[in-house]
């Protein structure tokens, strides 16, 4: 009787758990608008927020996709950080062809330059002239209004199989976020504002001339 029970109670789970799935399968992403913020309710990761509905190249460089191949991107909120008061950037122009990790990106500072990686492949459908216009909106909203720009992809499945999401995604985070504190020189704790997001600016806490040699570094480029 006892064994029979179990049978009973296991077949329900198998049941249960079938339509659980069949139910998670259906649900399908809901439609983003261009220029729509997408972190919402993002979890913060080591001071930085880390959008779900996104994928990450470990360049820190975003790609979300709007149709089967069409895919916009931008810089995610570690890089926006990091660069800093943004005075002038660099995109590639409409009908231009980029290929996923190539330089897409150039970002002035103070003199100098950063280099970002593309985190998708494909030709360039749209660019965020906004953007272009006002630099500082691609680091105060990179989710949202920040958007570069709009990639048509024709393998988009290939690349996206190639960036970081989910779990891994956070994780991923909390080694870069690690590994910048390591290079300040002042105590993790003082680079956080209220709820634990990280600084505006963590440029400013960069010794001498490294801000060159850290955007290389975490940016890949």
């Amino acid at each position: 009787m006892t064994v029979i029970l179990m049978l009973l109670m296991f077949s329900i789970f198998l049941v249960v758990d079938y339509f659980l799935r069949k139910k998670h399968a259906e649900v399908r992403p809901a439609k983003v608008k261009s220029g729509e913020a997408v972190a919402g309710l993002a979890p913060v990761v080591a001071g930085f927020r880390v959008p779900e509905n996104l994928s990450y190249h470990p360049g820190h460089a975003w790609a979300l996709r709007e149709s089967p191949s069409l895919v916009r991107i931008g810089i995610d909120e570690f890089a926006s950080k990091l660069v800093g008061k943004i005075e002038r950037l660099t995109l590639p122009q409409r009908g231009q062809w980029i290929r996923q990790g190539q330089r897409f990106l150039t970002v002035f500072r103070d003199g100098k330059t950063a280099e970002m990686v593309s985190p998708i492949e494909g030709t360039v459908s749209d660019v965020n002239e906004a953007a272009i216009v006002d630099p500082e909106a691609a680091r105060k909203d990179p989710y949202g209004q920040g958007w570069l720009l709009k990639v048509e992809s024709p393998d988009a499945k290939t690349c996206f199989r190639n960036l970081l999401n989910g779990a891994l995604a956070r994780s991923w985070m909390e080694e870069a976020a690690r590994r910048l504190r390591v290079k300040m020189l002042v105590p993790a704790g003082a680079l956080a504002q209220d709820g634990g997001v990280a600084v505006d600016d963590v440029t400013a806490h960069l010794p001498g001339q490294a801000w060159t040699e850290v955007t290389k570094e975490f940016f890949l480029a």
